[in-house]
């Protein structure tokens, strides 16, 4: 009893999203359209990347990028700033989660060289409020954009220029969290390493990071590309599958699961459509902190025809919960692995993200989207 409450404790969204889905199948009976709940490709794009950066981290390259890092800043600000900052716009091209999943893991290393583990934790949950807000600015910055960028037919330009004020306001939070909430401490000397770099293993491993970026692009199917990773991962790292987060990846099942059985309940698809028709933005920030934002602009999009609304609406609630934008748990699930105090970090990430909600909501009512 005793290894099952702690598990609870560590992992604590794992168990309540799997308990809520289940309960959700009492709602809709299990059918054929099940399968179709979940979003596999966000899947295997977020597994191949788990096993890339597995390989990367075994041959040592996040090590010496670490010790290149520590050697050229002066303070856990500095270094805090900086992968704020690469998240913010590394976001707007490679997606909110995929630079999640590319950087934390290098924060952990850097600030985490550091004993000061209150910045460390306030660096995580800057950076993904950075990467959420940034990638907004884009059409193909995060999974709603792109849906309702092709649902509403909307042109680049005009896209850009709505979403600009919101980015910039989001670029001043982000910096001024860190100053506010990032010590000046001197960072630690770098460890040195003599260990060479495997160069042919690093070209490979690069070469599929390319393939999965690809495939968020929608250039290469995510079917070949986790395909080809796999593949070649048995091959040249197989050590690298039992790193993979596979509770994440059970996560986000549970997620979708739930998600999808909500659409299909009557009263909450009527409710839906009677709130979105007087307030779309409120709705798709309030709708975004209990069902997600991504299932939030899709469900809201059946029920109104302002698209630039839920398009404020949606990438504004991705800030607020934990599950409010499901790449928020990348951060937090990366964390929790590395030994952070759970029900601290979700206190500090909530206070972080409804502060920041409510002052970029009040400038949605100035800026009338």
């Amino acid at each position: 009893m005793g290894t099952v409450i702690e598990r609870v404790k560590k992992d604590p969204v794992l168990f309540i999203s799997g308990i809520l889905a289940v309960i959700s199948c009492f709602f809709v009976t299990p059918d054929s359209q099940y399968p179709g709940y979940v979003n596999w490709r966000v899947l295997a794009i977020l597994g191949a990347l788990m096993l890339v950066n597995a390989a990367l981290g075994d041959i040592g390259v996040f090590h010496r990028l670490t010790s290149f890092m520590l050697s050229r800043v002066g303070s856990q600000l500095q270094a805090s700033l900086i992968l704020v900052l690469l998240s913010f716009f590394l976001s707007m091209i490679m997606t909110n989660d995929v630079t999640l999943v590319t950087l934390v893991p290098f924060a952990l290393m850097t600030v985490g060289a550091c004993s000061d583990k209150k910045s460390l934790m306030y660096t995580l949950i800057l950076m993904t409020c950075a990467a959420n807000l940034g990638s907004m600015m884009t059409p193909i910055g995060n999974p709603q954009n792109i849906y309702l960028y092709t649902q509403y037919k909307m042109d680049t330009p005009g896209f850009l220029l709505m979403m600009l004020p919101y980015t910039l306001i989001s670029l001043v939070l982000v910096i001024t969290g860190c100053i506010l909430f990032v010590r000046r401490g001197k960072m630690l000397s770098p460890a040195t390493d003599s260990k060479k770099i495997p160069k042919l293993k690093m070209i490979i491993c690069i070469v599929l990071f390319a393939l999965c970026l690809m495939t968020v692009a929608n250039v290469l199917n995510y079917i070949i590309m986790i395909a080809l990773v796999m593949l070649v991962m048995i091959f040249i790292d197989r050590e690298a599958f039992k790193k993979v987060d596979y509770s994440l990846l059970i996560t986000f099942v549970f997620f979708f699961v739930l998600i999808g059985n909500l659409g299909r309940i009557d009263i909450v698809y009527n409710t839906m459509s009677e709130l979105v028709s007087g307030n779309p933005v409120l709705t798709a920030v309030l709708s975004s902190q209990i069902i997600s934002n991504v299932p939030a602009a899709m469900l809201l999009s059946a029920f109104t025809d302002d698209g630039r609304a839920l398009v404020v609406g949606t990438n504004l609630g991705g800030l607020g919960t934990l599950i409010a934008s499901m790449a928020s748990l990348i951060t937090y699930k990366i964390y929790i692995k590395g030994g952070g105090k759970s029900g601290k970090y979700i206190l500090s990430f909530s206070i972080v993200n409804v502060v920041m909600l409510v002052i970029l909501f009040a400038a949605c009512l100035i800026i009338k989207y």
